[in-house]
């Protein structure tokens, strides 16, 4: 009878573990469709409590996928949304700069963007004031703009994000908790831009934490970026493991399960 009982959990516990898998979301915002990628969790919990993950300039990529798997590991629901759409992925990081790049300067068409995958993460079954955006790279700066544009999310994490906006934007309270994981060494935010931002956090009143990893440059988290720091990018294993780990601190304080 023993054994009949364990064996039961083990089959049960075995297909909680394979029924987590990312699967393709058809949506919309406006006329350009979009394919985000959603991982239900892995856990059972009454509070459904969910991650927006905004992944890097080149779109939904695996450094993505694998962050948003083992998210569903530990008891979150997860959608990776689809900024840039149906016929127009880039093809390589020259075109990805463009397109980051006009999201960047028409923040309110990036704002448009991330909400329209919010919607479905809510759709999926997550509570809808119960989520985290996470971002990466141009992901990061995304999560930003999320709070600065008042999404319905408890808090933001961006790692090696961009944290630079627009001087003549007005400056609006903060009320999402904001974590900040930053390489020391990344050549491409400038002191000025790193004040300024501080600064920001400072003057919208914002619950917010910067944390910076030794030997890190952009992209530490994204094992395909190489290990060529000379290169401005490139991955470090243990700035990568100690901001997951910060990550999980975070989302302990900021969401119910």
């Amino acid at each position: 009878m023993k054994n009949s009982a364990l064996l039961l959990f083990a089959t049960i516990l075995f297909s909680n573990t394979i029924s987590a898998q990312l699967k393709t979301v058809k949506y919309a915002d406006g006329n350009q469709q979009l394919n985000g990628l959603f991982i239900k969790s892995a856990k059972k919990s009454a509070n459904n409590p969910g991650i927006l993950l905004l992944p890097a300039w080149l779109g939904i990529d695996n450094a993505s996928k694998g962050i948003a798997e083992n998210l569903s590991k530990l008891g979150y629901n997860v959608f990776i949304a689809d900024i840039y759409g149906e016929g127009n992925y880039p093809k390589n990081t020259a075109e990805a700069g463009k397109l980051a790049g006009f999201y960047k300067k028409d923040y309110q068409a990036y704002q448009k963007r991330i909400n329209a995958a919010l919607q479905e993460l809510v759709k999926a079954g997550t509570n809808a004031d119960n989520i985290v955006a996470i971002g990466y790279c141009f992901g990061g700066t995304g999560v930003l703009e999320a709070a600065r544009g008042h999404l319905n999310v408890k808090g933001v994490a961006s790692f090696h994000g961009g944290l630079g906006k627009d001087a003549t934007r007005a400056v609006e309270p903060i009320t999402p908790k904001v974590l900040i994981c930053h390489g020391s060494d990344d050549p491409f935010e400038s002191k000025e831009e790193i004040t300024a931002f501080q600064q920001e956090m400072r003057d919208t009143k914002a619950d917010w934490q910067m944390i910076y990893y030794a030997n890190a440059v952009h992209s530490f988290t994204n094992p395909e970026a190489g290990n060529d720091n000379s290169k401005g990018a490139a991955y470090n294993e243990k700035a990568a493991k100690r901001s997951f780990e910060h990550l999980q601190l975070f989302l302990s304080e900021v969401l119910k399960k």
